[in-house]
């Protein structure tokens, strides 16, 4: 049976010693749906950076759906996992066209947009227009695991079910508090209730927490197996003009770095070599620079960049290929590493973010 006191406890902790500065904490549905897609698999200090310069351009869900996705690529590169920036797009000519410019209220309504499953959909409902719906993200599960000593595999979907059903038996009575009863959860999660070294001392529910009694706090949620990471091994093709302009190609809407807009990329040397020769550049003339990595979810990128300078455009066209002049890259979404890539090496200068 669970214990009446938790959301009570919650929310009068949220209000004495909560997050209340994030820019974000607003009522407008447009600016709450934001920041929790950018809040996705992203800590909140890397999405305070990002935030500003997105609601600057875009103020409000019509001048993000009137955009190109060009755009809203650009300003959301090197925030990773693009696949939310491409459905943010989408969801946003959703809201103009299916819901005549304004956010459904229900859970239900909200989940009918790209990108936006139930427990996103929960927090926008909540925060937005004070619903009664839970959220259950991975902070969130860790806090029932260890408050109520629930001994499950996290991605087990019965035992999830069995989260869902216990994060909707705990919400508060009053629409009114469920702002600061969500915003409670995430900032109990974020900031005490840590993966690791929890602040149990400081918690609002050390009374009643279950794995803290048991001694299992360490032990609770039960980890899940590490992702194996495969090494991939990629070829880039870095040809410049003798004015400074780089050649970059967009990327396929799907897979890695997709609708991004990158310098030619290969998984052999001979089909760089073959892209190359289009350009009039031979394999003596390709300058092999240091490697690089970078680490995706499941993957380690190790990036092996061939440099040289091109005479000619190919007349046969290289997919949606094209001459950037450097004072324009910024203009362009780039992958973070050939962003900082070009900047620190290829154009001496240190890596802004666009």
């Amino acid at each position: 049976m669970t214990d009446p006191s938790f959301a009570t406890r919650l929310i009068r902790w949220q209000k004495q010693h909560g997050r209340h500065h994030l820019p974000w904490q607003v009522r407008n549905p447009y600016n709450v749906w934001l920041s929790e897609i950018m809040l996705q698999q992203t800590q909140v200090a890397t999405v305070l950076d990002y935030y500003p310069r997105f609601t600057a351009r875009f103020p409000g869900v019509a001048d993000l759906a009137a955009a190109g996705q060009d755009e809203v690529l650009g300003l959301w590169a090197g925030l990773g996992y693009y696949s939310r920036a491409r459905n943010l797009h989408k969801a946003a000519r959703q809201v103009m066209e299916t819901f005549g410019g304004t956010f459904p209220q229900e859970r239900e309504g909200l989940e009918k947009l790209c990108g936006v499953g139930r427990s996103t959909a929960a927090a926008i409902a909540a925060f937005a227009f004070h619903k009664r719906e839970a959220i259950l993200d991975g902070n969130v599960k860790r806090v029932l695991c260890r408050v109520f000593a629930l001994d499950g595999d996290i991605t087990d979907k019965k035992f999830e079910k069995q989260l869902w059903a216990l994060a909707e038996s705990l919400l508060p009575e009053n629409g009114s508090d469920m702002p600061a009863y969500t915003q409670g959860l995430m900032d109990l999660g974020a900031t005490v209730c840590k993966r690791s070294k929890p602040l149990c001392g400081a918690c609002p529910m050390s009374g009643i927490c279950q794995a803290r009694a048991q001694n299992r706090t360490a032990e609770l949620p039960r980890k899940k197996a590490a992702p194996t990471v495969r090494t991939l091994p990629l070829f880039w093709l870095v040809l410049s003009r003798p004015d400074g302009a780089v050649w970059l190609e967009k990327r396929p809407p799907e897979g890695i770095w997709g609708g991004l807009y990158c310098v030619p990329c290969f998984d052999s040397l001979g089909s760089l070599n073959e892209a190359a020769e289009r350009f009039g550049v031979f394999s003596d003339g390709l300058e092999e620079q240091p490697s690089l990595t970078h680490r995706l979810t499941h993957r380690l990128l190790l990036i092996t960049p061939f440099a040289a300078t091109a005479n000619h455009t190919p007349a046969e066209r290289l997919s949606d290929g094209l001459w950037v002049e450097k004072q324009n890259l910024a203009s362009y979404g780039l992958p973070k590493p050939l962003h900082d890539f070009l900047y620190g090496r290829v154009l001496g200068k240190k890596p802004v973010q666009s």
